[in-house]
C-alpha cells in the first residue's frame, strides 16, 4: 500500500498533510505525484472527486522555491475552480509558507495587482484575467518552472484555446507542463502534442459507486455540538455493531476518549497501532466485546465483519470513493444497513458533490431532541423490564429486596434499581447551544450584519442563493434584508441562524473574506 511518506516529500509539506487528514493517496495522487516530482510532463485523465486537485498541488508546492516571482501557473475554466484550487494549495502550503494567489474577473483588479507586486510564487487564474494582468505587465512568467491545465476540456469548451495558447508563449519553453481533463479529445491531443514534452499518461477510472441494501441518512449538526449529537443519534438507533469514521488519527483518539468516558462501549483503530493491538481491538469488535470501533479509512481497510448494522461518518470523508468504501462495511451478506452521516454547516457543499457524484439518495433527518432521546431510552428499559419478568429466575433478587420492602415504596425501590442499573442515562443532560441575545429582529428571527453591500455588486437574490447553498438552508428561511453601501443586515429564522452563522462566518465572495456577526439591536427611542 502506497504512503504520502513513500514520497519522500519535505518535512512541511508531509506535516500539511497530516493536518489535512490524508493518510493515503487517492489512485490519480499515488500515480501523478512521483512523476511530477521526477519532473515529467504529464496528463492526468480524471473527473472531479478523484483527488486530482491534491494531485499536481503536493507536487507543485514542494517544488516550489523560497524566491519571491511567479514560479508556478495553474489555469481553471472557472473563478469557483480558482477559488476552490486556491484554498487547497494554502492548505498543502502552509507550513513552507508558499504565497498562492487566485486571479479572476468579477473581482477588483488594483487588489490583484498590488497582491502580485507583494511577491507570490503560485498564481492560480482564469486565463482571460492571467492575459489581462500580463498584457498590463502587471503579471511577468518569466520564472515559470510549472504550469498546469486544470479541467482543460472544460476550458477548451468555453472557447479559451486562444488565452491558453498566448499565455503559455510567455512562459519559458523548457517548463513543466500538466493537463487534467476528464475526457482525452482530439483538441485535447492537439494541444498536448504542440506544447508538452514527452508526457506521462495517467488514467484513473471511476468505480461503480451505489450501496443498494445501505440506507443512506445525514444530520446537519454545529461545530460545537458535534459529540452531542453523535450521542443523541447513537442512543436513538439500535447500534448492534456500528463503525465511527474519523479523518485522522488524533480524531480517532480524542473521539474514542470521549466516547469511553460517556460509557459507550468502544474502541480506536488507526495506522499507529501495532498488528498485535490491532488484532487486540478487532477480537473485541468481532465477538461484541464493544459495540462502537472508531476507525480511519486506512485501518478500516480489508475489515471483514458481518454483521456491522452502522456505518457513522462522524467527520465527511474528502471524496466520493472514500464514501462508497465506507458505507461497503454494513449492507453485506443480504442484510439492510444505515449509513449515518454528520455534516457540519461548512462541509454542506462537500456532501452535496458526494450525492452528486455517487448518486445517492441521503435522507435528510433531525439530530433528536433530549426529549426524544429520553423516550427513546426510556422504551428501551421498559422492554427489557418488561423481558426480564416474563423470563422468571428473580427469586434471589426477590430475597434481597424482602428486607426493605417493608420500610420503602416498592415504586421508590424499582426507581433506584433502575438508576443504578441505567447508570443515570435516562437523565437529562445540558445543551449546548448558541444565543445570539437581543440582535433587533423580528420575532422569531435573528438579525445579521454581514461586511458585503452594494459596493461589492450583491443583490438580495445573490444572499438567498448564497445562504442557501453554502449552509443547505431553505430560501424561505431567509427573512428581511437590508444592502447598504459597504454592508448588509440580513434576518435568518432561529432555526436555521447557528447553520447559517457557521456556514458564512469564514466563507468568500468575490475573492473577499466574509464577515458575519449578529447585529446589536436598534436603538429604542
Amino acid at each position: 500500500m502506497t504512503t504520502f511518506t513513500d514520497f519522500a516529500l519535505s518535512k512541511r509539506v508531509q506535516q500539511a498533510i497530516d493536518d489535512m487528514g490524508y493518510e493515503e493517496p487517492s489512485p490519480i495522487q499515488a500515480a501523478c505525484i512521483p512523476l511530477i516530482l521526477e519532473g515529467h510532463d504529464v496528463i492526468g485523465q480524471a473527473q472531479t472527486g478523484t483527488g486530482k486537485t491534491a494531485a499536481f498541488g503536493i507536487p507543485v508546492v514542494e517544488r516550489v522555491g523560497p524566491e519571491g516571482h511567479v514560479q508556478a501557473l495553474v489555469l481553471t475554466p472557472t473563478r469557483e475552480l480558482a477559488i476552490q484550487v486556491a484554498g487547497e494549495f494554502r492548505k498543502i502550503g502552509k507550513y513552507k509558507r508558499v504565497r498562492t494567489l487566485p486571479i479572476y474577473g468579477g473581482q477588483s483588479i488594483g487588489h490583484q495587482i498590488r497582491a502580485v507586486q507583494q511577491g507570490v510564487q503560485i498564481v492560480i487564474g482564469t486565463p482571460g484575467r492571467v492575459l489581462d494582468h500580463i498584457h498590463r505587465g502587471t503579471l511577468k512568467l518569466q520564472h515559470v518552472r510549472m504550469v498546469v491545465l486544470d479541467e482543460a476540456d472544460e476550458m477548451l469548451d468555453m472557447g479559451f484555446i486562444e488565452d491558453i495558447e498566448a499565455i503559455l508563449g510567455e512562459t519559458p519553453a523548457d517548463r513543466q507542463t500538466l493537463l487534467f481533463s476528464a475526457t482525452f479529445t482530439d483538441d485535447i491531443k492537439r494541444l498536448a502534442l504542440r506544447y508538452m514534452r514527452d508526457p506521462e499518461h495517467v488514467t484513473v477510472n471511476r468505480g461503480e459507486v451505489t450501496v443498494p441494501l445501505t440506507d443512506q441518512v445525514y444530520y446537519k449538526v454545529l461545530e460545537r455540538n458535534k459529540l452531542e449529537s453523535l450521542c443523541r443519534i447513537i442512543d436513538s438507533e439500535e447500534v448492534q455493531l456500528g463503525i465511527v469514521f474519523c479523518r485522522t488519527k488524533r480524531g480517532v483518539d480524542e473521539l474514542t476518549e470521549a466516547l469511553i468516558a460517556r460509557g459507550y462501549l468502544v474502541d480506536g483503530l488507526h495506522g499507529d497501532l501495532s498488528q498485535a493491538q490491532r488484532d487486540r481491538v478487532m477480537k473485541k469488535f468481532r465477538t461484541g466485546e464493544i459495540e462502537l470501533l472508531v476507525a480511519t479509512d486506512v485501518a478500516a481497510r480489508g475489515l471483514d465483519v458481518e454483521n456491522v448494522t452502522h456505518v457513522i461518518n462522524y467527520d465527511i470523508p474528502q471524496d466520493p470513493e472514500s464514501y462508497v468504501h465506507r458505507i461497503g462495511r454494513t449492507g453485506r451478506a443480504g442484510k439492510r444497513g444505515l449509513a449515518i452521516t454528520l455534516v457540519t454547516p461548512r462541509e454542506f457543499k462537500l456532501l452535496k458533490q458526494i450525492q452528486r457524484e455517487t448518486k445517492a439518495r441521503m435522507v435528510a433527518r433531525e439530530v433528536p431532541s433530549l426529549a426524544d432521546v429520553a423516550e427513546r431510552q426510556a422504551e428501551m428499559w421498559r422492554q427489557r423490564i418488561i423481558e426480564t419478568i416474563q423470563n422468571g429466575g428473580l427469586g434471589h433478587y426477590r430475597a434481597i429486596l424482602d428486607s426493605i420492602i417493608d420500610e420503602h415504596d416498592p415504586v421508590d425501590i424499582a426507581c433506584a434499581a433502575l438508576k443504578l442499573a441505567s447508570a443515570g442515562e435516562l437523565e437529562a443532560r445540558e445543551e449546548a447551544d448558541y444565543d445570539f441575545g437581543d440582535t433587533g429582529a423580528t420575532p422569531g428571527m435573528v438579525r445579521f450584519f454581514v461586511n458585503i453591500g452594494r459596493s461589492n455588486r450583491v443583490t438580495p437574490g445573490d444572499l438567498v442563493r448564497m445562504i442557501s447553498e453554502e449552509a443547505g438552508v431553505p430560501g424561505q428561511a431567509v427573512g428581511k434584508i437590508d444592502i447598504f453601501d459597504r454592508f448588509t443586515f440580513v434576518e435568518i429564522e432561529q432555526d436555521s441562524a447557528p447553520f447559517v452563522y457557521e456556514s458564512l462566518r469564514q466563507s468568500r465572495w468575490g475573492g473577499m473574506r466574509v464577515n458575519m456577526e449578529p447585529a446589536r439591536p436598534r436603538s429604542r427611542r
